[in-house]
């Protein structure tokens, strides 16, 4: 039975991965192995692509056909409970847009998290009043529970981030510490706490300067790199900016390999890193001091 959606976990990412390189092993194609288990071949995609849920019966058919070791089946089959429990964010999923549902796993796997924002103090960085504003803004049709709900989720995710000890490396320009995203105090209260992240030890955060020339990032929308150390699970970018809600995913490499390129060189065009702290003291002086 196909669990209720609310996404991959990295625990089945991890299985399928291992069911996938043991069919290739074994020298047989997607229909060659379903043709030999009587299946029909889309049955098999599903399962490789995590899109339903380890059934017991299902595997030890594949581990016999891909003619498993004892001990690889042993170990593959006692993990099959703890790969089909949902991921903690299984309550939050009316919060969530769809493409969240399967990025949500990457990002339980991250040990690395590197974000841009063109306009505005990246997602990750937001305190919950600043992202109920942004929300405000950009889904003006939504009631206030819809945008507590969301704002609360990415508390959520923030503490999840920082509890797996994943390091969080961002990049913006100072121009959108000046963009007024709700009233006056929540401003204050938003550069306040990115001056408390910025002092962080997992946290490196970067400012473009006002005057600054182009840099690759210039005028590309919101991006997340989600680097994972998890040799199953591949590397991810996210980058929003399309219609509100939606957002383009990659983890195939040549996408990948190549924002990446483009964060490292606005990343060495950006301010260093120890300037920031005096920055946003600058900004929050400029405004109340």
């Amino acid at each position: 039975m196909a669990r209720e959606r609310s996404g991959r976990t990295a625990r089945h990412l991890v299985l399928v991965a291992r069911l996938r390189r043991l069919r290739e092993g074994a020298g047989l194609s997607v229909p060659q192995a379903a043709a030999q288990l009587g299946w029909h071949p889309s049955t098999l995609r599903r399962l490789e692509q995590a899109q339903t849920s380890l059934d017991v019966g299902q595997v030890s058919a594949l581990l016999t056909a891909y003619g498993a070791g004892a001990a690889e089946t042993d170990d593959i089959m006692g993990r099959l409970n703890a790969a089909n429990l949902p991921g903690w964010w299984h309550p939050w999923r009316d919060a969530m847009a769809p493409w969240q549902m399967d990025v949500m796993s990457v990002e339980s796997a991250a040990g690395v998290v590197r974000t841009w924002d063109p306009a505005l103090v990246p997602a990750l960085l937001r305190t919950p009043a600043y992202a109920m504003a942004v929300d405000a803004a950009i889904h003006p049709d939504q009631d206030e529970a819809v945008r507590k709900r969301r704002a609360d989720f990415l508390m959520e995710r923030q503490h999840r981030l920082r509890e797996q000890q994943t390091r969080l490396w961002a990049v913006f320009p100072v121009n959108a510490l000046r963009c007024r995203v709700g009233g006056e105090e929540v401003m204050r209260e938003q550069l306040r706490a990115l001056q408390r992240i910025a002092e962080r030890g997992d946290v490196t955060v970067q400012l473009h300067p006002e005057y600054a020339p182009p840099h690759p990032l210039t005028g590309v929308p919101a991006l997340s790199l989600y680097r994972v150390e998890v040799r199953e699970i591949a590397d991810h970018v996210v980058r929003e900016g399309g219609l509100p809600g939606t957002a383009e995913v990659w983890d195939s490499p040549h996408p990948v390999q190549t924002y990446q390129g483009m964060l490292d060189v606005s990343c060495v065009m950006a301010m260093r890193p120890d300037r920031t702290g005096e920055v946003l003291q600058d900004e929050y002086d400029r405004k109340w001091a």
